[in-house]
């Protein structure tokens, strides 16, 4: 991270020797874009704390933690879609839902949702790419979250 900083500050140095006014313009349009991002972020924030204070990892593993059937594969495909949980959380998670006996298939679609699609952040995602991009976006990534998983069941079936 600070080798980050210190690029981008060593830039700025640069771009404001090249051209003090340009450089201004810049600082003063990215500021803008930047506040202009802050609300809708913050809201997705808010929901996802929300969304967290009641869907703990324990109350997932327990909605999940059946086996591979079609329901537990589409449960699995909602609340990974609806669930914004970083990946340093969703990974140990997975662990726990296949220590409780879910299905690898299972366990794939839920993490195959939860890192690619969007619901929570669907707005946000629709505000900057539009709602037909956003939306296909989300229906293509959740079809291949149901293929990921479904071939790893069937994978998994083998061995």
């Amino acid at each position: 991270m600070w080798v980050l900083a210190a690029v981008t500050a060593a830039a700025l140095l640069v771009s404001t020797i090249v051209n003090r006014k340009k450089t201004w313009e810049a600082i003063k349009k990215g500021m803008r874009m930047l506040l202009s991002l802050a609300f809708p972020f913050l809201t997705v924030l808010i929901v996802v704390s929300l969304a967290l204070m009641f869907l703990t990892p324990e109350s997932i593993a327990g909605l999940l933690g059946g086996a591979g059937d079609g329901w537990a594969v589409a449960a699995a495909a909602v609340v990974g879609s609806v669930t914004l949980i970083p990946g340093f959380v969703a990974f140990p998670l997975c662990a726990l839902l296949l220590q409780m006996g879910a299905a690898y298939s299972v366990a794939a679609v839920f993490l195959t949702t939860l890192m690619m699609v969007g619901v929570v952040t669907l707005p946000l995602e629709a505000k900057y790419f539009g709602w037909k991009t956003a939306l296909l976006r989300n229906a293509l990534s959740l079809a291949a979250a149901v293929v990921v998983g479904l071939g790893i069941g069937l994978a998994w079936s083998f061995v």
